[in-house]
């Protein structure tokens, strides 16, 4: 990476789920990077507890007899899980954090309290030729979340903040197009609901001259603007001429009532991103959420109630709190229920103009569609009162 900077961190191509929850399409790496100076030698992060075996292999690559400091920037165990192996191959070594984060790592990984050094905003580590400076950044995306930063080399180490769930070959960002879709889904799925702490954080950054961004998941950025552009545009209050369409059809009524307003609002040169929840990635549904101006929730009714899938993708939606300016329902039900006031319910987390509904007994009419054009009208005229559709 650097002269006595060395990236230590391991490759997981196989992972396909994270958290129970997240796909990876693409696996994941857990980064981890080493600091060695003439004086002290510091290790930023570790890697999953299925990993650690790689990590000490990588470590006595490169002939590591001393670590003097392990900084843990963040406790979730996909970075802090190699710690105790670590620390037991390594009994000198000091785990720095902060307060919160000590906490935490006493708690999850059971490390004895004598083993920290307790730092906070702005303070440094000399190593020696080289100084590391922290940042402490709360929420992005746990409440103890710190930054470090290699002064004299300009590298900033942000653990999760800048990620993408992406194994390749590549240390750094190559191929631009594929990291920023890995890294734009990244921030959807975990960061989109920090975005205005995001925002907060971004400023502070202004600060600090930023050669090499290490983040502690997918690719290095040795164009930090790259990156730092991409999130400034993600995290702004800017919204886009899309609507989001996530949707379920049992028998062809509600898929019906979709079709129609997916034309009507492309005739009225909206872009529509359609998500049939059956068959969705539900990142994808995470990345459209980013940008889009308009979500539109559509359900059947079943045993009264909405859909499960729909239930899920709408409990997601409202947890990840997406900029959208406005959201509405349509559906179908055969003799009545409480649908649309679930999936209201639902939504309460977000700060959004609820647009009339449209709900359809059966299959939908004339009267019913031409409801739809009054949606399409509606979501037309308020894109156009943001200034982002035009006639």
């Amino acid at each position: 990476m650097r002269p006595s900077v060395y990236y230590v961190g391991v490759k997981d191509w196989d992972r396909r789920l994270f958290d129970e929850l997240i796909p990876l399409p693409d696996g994941t790496s857990y980064n981890a990077y080493l600091v060695k100076c003439d004086e002290k030698t510091a290790l930023i992060d570790t890697a999953d507890p299925t990993k650690e075996q790689e990590l000490l292999a990588n470590l006595r690559k490169l002939g590591v007899k001393k670590i003097d400091y392990a900084i843990s920037n963040h406790a979730e165990q996909d970075h802090s899980g190699a710690l105790p192996i670590v620390l037991n191959a390594y009994p000198e070594a000091k785990v720095v954090t902060n307060p919160k984060c000590r906490d935490m790592l006493m708690d999850l990984l059971l490390i004895p309290e004598e083993k920290f050094i307790v730092i906070k905003d702005g303070d440094t580590i000399s190593l020696g030729e080289k100084t590391l400076e922290f940042i402490i950044a709360p929420w992005v995306h746990w409440p103890e979340t710190m930054l470090a930063y290699l002064r004299e080399d300009g590298i900033l180490f942000p653990c999760d903040l800048f990620g993408s769930h992406l194994a390749t070959s590549d240390l750094y960002a190559v191929d631009e197009a594929r990291v920023y879709e890995a890294a734009k889904r990244y921030y959807a799925e975990i960061m989109m609901p920090f975005r205005l702490m995001i925002q907060r954080h971004l400023e502070k950054l202004k600060a600090f001259e930023i050669e090499v961004i290490a983040p502690s998941h997918g690719p290095l950025y040795d164009k930090p603007e790259f990156i730092l552009d991409a999130y400034k545009d993600w995290v702004s209050d800017k919204v886009k001429n899309e609507v989001v369409m996530a949707y379920v059809s049992m028998h062809g009524s509600t898929r019906t009532m979709v079709n129609y307003l997916v034309e009507a609002l492309m005739e009225r040169n909206i872009t529509v991103k359609p998500f049939n929840l059956t068959r969705t990635d539900i990142g994808e549904l995470a990345i459209a959420l980013v940008d889009a101006a308009t979500i539109v929730v559509a359900s059947p009714t079943v045993l009264t109630g909405l859909h499960p899938n729909v239930g899920y993708a709408t409990y997601l939606t409202n947890a990840l709190r997406p900029k959208a300016k406005f959201a509405a329902v349509v559906g179908s039900y055969g003799w009545g229920g409480v649908m649309l006031e679930h999936i209201k319910c639902m939504l309460s987390g977000l700060k959004v103009d609820l647009l009339e509904p449209v709900m359809v007994k059966g299959y939908p009419k004339k009267a019913d569609l031409e409801a739809l054009d009054r949606l399409a009208d509606t979501i037309f005229a308020k894109h156009r009162a943001l200034g982002i559709a035009q006639e």
